[in-house]
């Protein structure tokens, strides 16, 4: 499986960080070891001082294809999940690639519940919240995505072949901790919650990982 991830899919978050709004999809990647479930534990890595959650809406593929046109895409999607894209923004900002500030163990959690398109349309129009210990730091809603659902699975799919089980997680809203003043990083004790409308919520808790 593969997941996929859309950078700066909100203006405003876009503009919270410092940046223009792209005008293509920005895609980078997450592997298998970052996923965790609901209730499981976030784990902050020693190399990390800040790490952002960032609430998102996930899509999963259902039906392979390669080179899908935007107007059959939700014909490809299995339905939709609840998705928390972990970011240690220390290693982020002082390197070209993301690779890695995205990529330590547990920097994923997905919810456990699947929602067809049959209910949720093309994803459109759906509140995307992050709580921190009960509190909103972020509130949005993929009305504001610069490119839809149907955009990026047509878009992903012209770089490589989309399989049942691949995942695209579509972006997340402005509010993150690191544009705040003062900075929120998660720290060991917080609870993340993660809400998409329609969806549902998922829950983690955060702790620091264990000293070698």
């Amino acid at each position: 499986m593969k997941i996929i991830c859309i950078g700066r899919n909100y203006a405003e978050h876009a503009a919270e960080l410092g940046d223009a709004p792209p005008t293509v999809p920005l895609i980078f990647g997450k592997f298998e070891n970052t996923l965790i479930g609901p209730g499981e534990e976030i784990v902050l890595p020693r190399e990390a001082t800040h790490v952002d959650a960032e609430a998102e809406l996930c899509v999963e593929i259902g039906r392979a294809g390669r080179r899908i046109a935007e107007a059959d895409a939700l014909d490809h999607v299995a339905g939709y999940r609840v998705a928390n894209d972990l970011s240690a923004r220390n290693i982020q900002y002082t390197e070209a690639q993301w690779t890695r500030a995205k990529g330590f163990d547990t920097f994923c959690p997905l919810g456990d519940r699947l929602v067809p398109v049959s209910e949720l349309g093309d994803g459109g129009g759906l509140r995307v919240v992050q709580r921190l210990n009960g509190t909103v730091l972020q509130d949005g809603n993929t009305a504001d995505l610069i490119f839809s659902v149907p955009y990026l699975i047509a878009y992903a799919s012209n770089v490589f072949t989309l399989g049942p089980g691949d995942l695209i997680l579509t972006g997340t809203p402005s509010g993150v901790g690191w544009a705040r003043d003062p900075k929120v990083p998660l720290a060991p004790g917080d609870v993340v919650e993660v809400e998409v409308e329609g969806i549902g919520t998922i829950s983690n808790p955060v702790v620091a990982e264990a000293a070698a």
